[in-house]
């Protein structure tokens, strides 16, 4: 951490956006200097709450008057691009967001784009891509420590490509360093199919990855799997929403032994998966380090998923990406895209006393 503060903005003062500000005023090297959210009431207890005087109804307010280092953007998903967009013309060093990026894919290019035209730092939110243990078995799959790897899988989307799934779609990409090249899927129920929210779509498949492997596709949990698989000749490691595990040989019944893993002591708590990628992001405004989950990241997990739903759409036709119509979208729940002030009804889903992550 550096001896001096950074500047943050927090932009959106729902459930996430205060959990965001709940960790950046716990940090000796971050001060929240600005806030904006249109609820009034909210806003004015948030700010008493961290000690904020500088109080704004929208990011556009706060801009004209204050120019943060770091802006939290965390919004409903709907405001995301106007947002973003706005805070990197007004030369905020870097910007958060959260997932799933955008709804349509010309959005994602556009925040992406004006934060890489400008040099603006571009980092993603709470996936469990940031999580230490998962980059810690990244840098050992790279290394090599369990041979080359030949398969992977997917299982249980949580009933939302778009949303959830991007901790998958993120995680697949980091552990086989590869991208998604090619997407075919089968996808149910039809009317939810035929729509353009993936809010309980159930969809199953085979992405081929630029490495050369496929990764096969389940919308379900098979045997308490409820996540990612990547294997070599010899070795399964897995994550399913806890500390990845490993398993290496074979016991007396055929099945694969579970192996201890130590992994280094980095004495977070709570979410270690948003602190991992607050840390990471810090970082790389301090020093153009790597991110441990990007706005890139983001937006290459949302045209996985619009790949998914229009292979499936159109009969499982295969899906090359890039995708070439950037105009395709793929709306997530209404409460993702509109916020729970303004939905109330099937596909809200509220964390009452925040001490975990909406996923």
């Amino acid at each position: 951490m550096t001896e001096s503060k950074h500047r943050v903005a927090i932009i959106g003062c729902g459930n996430l956006g205060q959990v965001y500000a709940d960790l950046y005023s716990s940090f000796p090297d971050t001060e929240i200097v600005a806030i904006a959210e249109y609820n009034a009431d909210r806003l004015k207890h948030v700010g008493e709450k961290y000690g904020v005087k500088a109080l704004y109804p929208d990011a556009e307010a706060l801009l004209r008057e204050v120019v943060p280092d770091i802006a939290a953007v965390v919004t409903p998903s709907k405001h995301y691009k106007d947002a973003v967009i706005a805070c990197a013309e007004a030369g905020v060093k870097g910007v958060s967001t959260d997932k799933p990026i955008a709804a349509t894919l010309s959005d994602a290019d556009a925040m992406v784009e004006a934060c890489e035209s400008r040099g603006v730092v571009l980092s993603g939110g709470a996936l469990v891509r940031a999580k230490p243990e998962v980059q810690e078995m990244a840098g050992w799959i790279k290394e090599g420590q369990f041979g080359e790897l030949i398969g992977a899988s997917i299982h249980r989307w949580h009933r939302e490509i778009s949303g959830a799934g991007c901790h998958l779609i993120s995680l697949l990409r980091l552990w086989t360093g590869a991208e998604v090249e090619e997407v075919v899927a089968w996808a149910e129920p039809e009317d939810i199919m035929a729509s353009d929210c993936d809010w309980d779509l159930m969809v199953n498949g085979r992405f081929k990855l630029s490495n050369g492997t496929d990764c096969l596709v389940f919308d379900h949990e098979s045997k308490g799997n409820d996540g990612v698989d990547v294997w070599s000749e010899d070795c399964l490691i897995r994550w399913s929403w806890g500390n990845p595990e490993i398993y290496r040989g074979y016991n007396a019944n055929g099945a694969r032994t579970r192996q201890e893993v130590r992994y280094s002591e980095h004495g977070w708590t709570g979410s270690t998966h948003l602190v991992g990628a607050v840390r990471s992001f810090l970082a790389a405004v301090e020093s153009g380090s790597e991110l441990w989950i990007s706005g890139h990241d983001l937006r290459q997990a949302l045209e996985v998923a619009i790949a998914a739903q229009v292979s499936a759409k159109r009969g499982s036709v295969p899906m090359r990406l890039p995708l070439e119509d950037r105009s395709l979208t793929l709306y997530p729940r209404p409460y993702r895209w509109l916020g729970g002030d303004h939905y109330t009804g099937d596909g809200q889903k509220v964390v009452g006393k925040r001490q975990g992550i909406d996923v």
